[in-house]
């Protein structure tokens, strides 16, 4: 461990910081840019560039950054990114990680927030996204593998696993199932006579999952219409990112009951519009706000709204970051993560299969699929180098 910094295997010199910080600001600017299909899609492209290539940090470790993402509200793939950073070069990796993810990302969305106020409509990148999307695919499934080999040793492990993702394909909701695979885990460690009792771990961890969600039903419940202004916009987009769990659909959702229905700011064509855009642009889904906020307040409300949105990001994972090496050392808190690991892996596999039921579509689709998988195992080829390719193909495919 680091005695300058006290994170787990971060640079001790300052050069080392300083090239260690460079490396960061590279993969996740590119990754910010490049990273398209939504979380699931980014943290396999994470995985294949912190644990495969680069050799920063275990498989299990990995996991457990992934799996403490989704305790804590905001973009899971943004926060996974700042942990990274965080854990790969302390605090100052922690603000570079996160920022590169996201400005390339917001950057895109406001060109394409310009375009729809100059011409009126969202650019169409449907030929791009065909060919992408089969890539995609094939990136989070050997993402996917290499991760369930970590994560899932025993049968124990891989049962909790297929009845998470069977909860949530009937429909039961994503904390939930985190929170009952963590209650099942912790139950069985109990059961076998193993060490027990409340660890002071257990106890941190919950207290930026409790906190947010009381503070946000506050919130919510106290809200009323009010007019347009750039500090009315910053606080609800920092409510948003400080309660807000789950898939684009839930961003959605939460979005239209204060934007469209109680502050009328915006019609709800226009926020389907900006959530479209946060989908199919790379980098986080959250961007949508950036796009929100250029259409209510142009530069300024973008810049506002996106600063909104993701620093409780910073603030949840600088909270939680430290405290999950304490949890691995205490067994239950150790055992209540083994089960949020799992089903994490079981939920990011449900997404895979709805994503993959919408992006095989035809032929070369699947062949496209197929053959990216056998690039990514057997040749181990650039995920980036992939995607890249189907864009090029997706395109080329519609002008034959």
């Amino acid at each position: 461990m680091s005695k300058d910094s006290g994170i787990e295997g971060a640079p001790t010199s300052g050069e080392d910081r300083g090239a260690a910080l460079w490396e960061l600001a590279r993969l996740f600017f590119r990754l910010g840019a490049t990273a398209f299909g939504g979380p699931a899609a980014h943290v396999a492209m994470m995985e294949d560039e912190v644990v495969r290539r680069r050799g920063w940090m275990t498989r299990e470790d990995f996991l457990d950054l992934y799996g403490a993402t989704n305790l804590i509200p905001g973009p899971s793939s943004t926060e996974l990114a700042i942990h990274i950073g965080h854990r790969r070069a302390g605090w100052a990796g922690l603000l570079v990680a996160g920022g590169c993810f996201i400005v390339p990302a917001a950057l895109i969305t406001l060109g394409f927030a310009w375009a729809y106020v100059r011409f009126g409509a969202v650019p169409e990148m449907s030929a791009l996204l065909y060919g992408v999307k089969p890539v995609i695919i094939a990136v989070v499934a050997q993402a996917l593998w290499g991760l369930g080999r970590a994560g899932l040793r025993s049968r124990r492990s891989l049962g909790l696993a297929a009845l998470c993702a069977g909860a949530s394909l009937f429909g039961i909701h994503e904390l939930a199932v985190l929170a009952g695979a963590g209650v099942l885990a912790v139950s069985h460690r109990l059961a076998t006579g193993r060490p027990a009792g409340p660890p002071p771990g257990a106890a941190a961890v919950a207290v930026p999952l409790a906190v947010p969600l009381a503070s946000g039903a506050a919130a919510t419940a106290a809200a009323v219409s009010v007019p347009f202004g750039l500090l009315p916009l910053f606080l609800f987009f920092a409510k948003v990112g400080s309660v807000l769990f789950g898939s684009g659909y839930v961003l959605l959702a939460f979005l239209r009951a204060d934007l469209v229905e109680r502050y009328r700011w915006m019609t709800e064509a226009q926020l389907l519009d900006a959530v479209a855009v946060g989908q199919v642009t790379p980098g986080p889904v959250f961007t949508a706000a950036t796009f929100i906020g250029y259409l209510l307040g142009r530069v300024p409300g973008a810049l506002v709204a996106t600063a909104g949105i993701f620093l409780p990001a910073f603030f949840f994972v600088a909270l939680s970051g430290p405290l999950i090496p304490r949890v691995r050392r205490s067994p239950v808190a150790s055992a209540f993560l083994d089960g949020v690991n799992a089903a994490s892996l079981a939920l990011m596999a449900v997404v895979s299969f709805r994503l993959a039921r919408a992006a095989v579509v035809d032929w070369l689709t699947g062949a496209l699929a197929i053959a990216a998988a056998l690039l990514l195992i057997r040749y181990r080829v650039s995920s980036l180098w992939l995607i890249l390719a189907g864009a090029v193909i997706g395109v080329a495919s519609v002008h034959v």
